[in-house]
């Protein structure tokens, strides 16, 4: 029998619409009339998608990028629409009255449908025009719900359709989500580039496959991370720009229905200014009223990202192994106790928590493809998916960076004499030797040193095959390992930069 605190907290977790107490006011549908708490700002629809949509217990105010975006479309719609002469310019003053206090912030607590809800984002689109609608109302001196005066359908969503203005502000909030993500995404690759100067001339054995192959430094390593990361801000530069690609002025499949004919081109002067962005509109709305492209771009990219960001975290966890019994050639700071048994234990928690959200940024990729592929003729109804999905992947693996830079990468250090020991002892130095006494020459030694416990270089010597200076020049480090000392960065100056 299930325990019924359990299910009581169960149930409260589902974000359900409330029970209506106190005082009301009635909205009118096609579907007839409903209570709505008088001090809601949202309406009769926004109410039937609580309803509907009880699913994942979270608004979509979890997501303020896309309300940012939203207002900013619906601000430049209104704009649009009074220049066209197709909007009361009073009216059109008081949504950008109100947009502006959306995009500060305010009313944050009035987004209130679920993320996740059938049709297309239409219930997201209508909490938008209900709040934008009520707030001018007040702002007029006038009752909620007299929309006689401003309307949620005829006035804040004049010209327009959940199918432009959906994808449109979904591509604005996502720009800049992604800004940040690069901000964080070139603080950690340039942390890396950092400590790899710290340890520069620092030589260890490279492995391949987790077996021994050949010297390399501890500088060369985290080099390599600094330099993987770094490529990742090119293509999510290019992906913005074709972000800044909409189909406002489309409404319902592209044809531009019930829109000013000079609409499209007006809202997207508009948004342009309003938002900083090159904006531009697609060439075919029709087409591009379908097309989610983009948006599996940017879920491939994330994923690329990701998958190297655990990568890189693996990484960690194996240098740091240990402390006896590993790897135990570089320390992770301590962050805390890692056993609730065993005494002293520190685990490489902060790797292991960023490999986990790389794990989840897979899954929405997969969660993201299914839901693109799923379209159908002229509309894909599952951009609201689309769109939960890649703001929580863009939010996760921005905090991932961060807490990799912050809580691991800076407080990183070699553990050096233990490095030291490995490469005097290390039979992959006769790699470096090949070239001088042949491969054949070269094996015979190598299984020889191994089986003994010698010192290859000793044996080289001995076997009469070079002199003891030939060797040390062959074998001094920047000969081994390539790597000739630095004291620059090694990404270039628009990187650290920012341009």
């Amino acid at each position: 029998m299930r325990d019924q605190r359990a299910e009581t907290a169960f149930h409260e977790c589902i974000h359900t619409q409330p029970p209506v107490h106190g005082a009301t006011r009635y909205e009118t549908d096609s579907l007839g009339s409903k209570a709505i708490p008088a001090d809601a700002y949202w309406g009769i629809n926004v109410s039937r998608a609580l309803d509907n949509f009880a699913i994942s217990g979270r608004p979509i105010s979890i997501y303020p990028d896309l309300i940012y975006g939203y207002a900013c479309v619906k601000q430049a719609a209104a704009r649009a629409n009074a220049q066209l002469g197709v909007l009361d310019r009073d009216q059109a003053q008081l949504i950008d009255r109100v947009c502006e206090e959306i995009k500060d912030g305010k009313l944050r607590d009035q987004f209130v449908v679920d993320i996740m809800q059938g049709g297309a984002g239409t219930s997201t689109n209508m909490n938008v025009n209900e709040v934008i609608a009520n707030r001018g109302l007040e702002l007029a001196g006038r009752p909620k719900g007299s929309y006689e005066y401003l309307d949620p359908n005829d006035d804040a969503n004049r010209g327009q359709s959940t199918n432009d203005t959906y994808p449109t502000a979904l591509k604005i909030g996502l720009c800049m989500s992604i800004e940040r993500l690069l901000d964080e995404l070139s603080l950690l690759a340039l942390a890396f580039d950092k400590k790899s100067r710290e340890f520069a001339g620092i030589v260890k054995v490279g492995r391949t496959q987790l077996q021994d192959a050949v010297p390399m430094t501890l500088e060369q390593e985290f080099e390599g991370f600094a330099v993987t990361l770094a490529e990742d801000r090119d293509v999510f530069r290019n992906i913005m720009m074709h972000l800044w690609e909409i189909n406002l002025g489309a409404t319902a499949i592209g044809t531009g229905i019930a829109a000013d004919s000079g609409y499209a081109a007006a809202a997207r002067r508009h948004l342009e200014e309003i938002t900083g962005y090159c904006i531009v509109t697609a060439p075919n709305l029709i087409e591009a009223t379908t097309d989610v492209a983009v948006f599996m771009e940017l879920s491939s990219a994330l994923k690329r990202t990701a998958m190297k960001l655990s990568k890189i975290c693996n990484d960690l966890r194996l240098l740091s192994s240990g402390p006896q019994a590993g790897f135990g050639e570089i320390n992770l700071p301590p962050r805390q106790a890692g056993s609730s048994i065993m005494p002293g234990k520190v685990n490489p928690v902060i790797p292991e928590v960023v490999n986990q959200v790389a794990f989840a940024v897979a899954g929405g990729d997969v969660t993201l493809t299914m839901a693109a592929e799923a379209g159908q003729l002229q509309l894909n109804a599952f951009e609201p998916v689309m769109a939960h999905v890649l703001f929580e992947n863009l939010k996760w693996m921005t905090a991932a960076m961060a807490t990799l830079r912050e809580n691991c990468v800076v407080g990183i250090t070699a553990n050096e004499e233990h490095l030291a020991r490995q490469i005097d002892s290390f039979v992959g130095v006769i790699t470096a030797l090949m070239p001088h006494i042949g491969y054949s020459a070269a094996s015979h030694l190598a299984k020889q040193a191994l089986r003994a416990n010698s010192n290859i270089a000793d044996l080289v010597v001995s076997s009469g095959l070079m002199s003891k200076e030939q060797i040390t020049e062959l074998l001094a480090s920047e000969a081994l390992t390539g790597a000739a000392p630095r004291s620059e960065p090694i990404l270039e100056e628009s990187f650290r930069t920012g341009a």
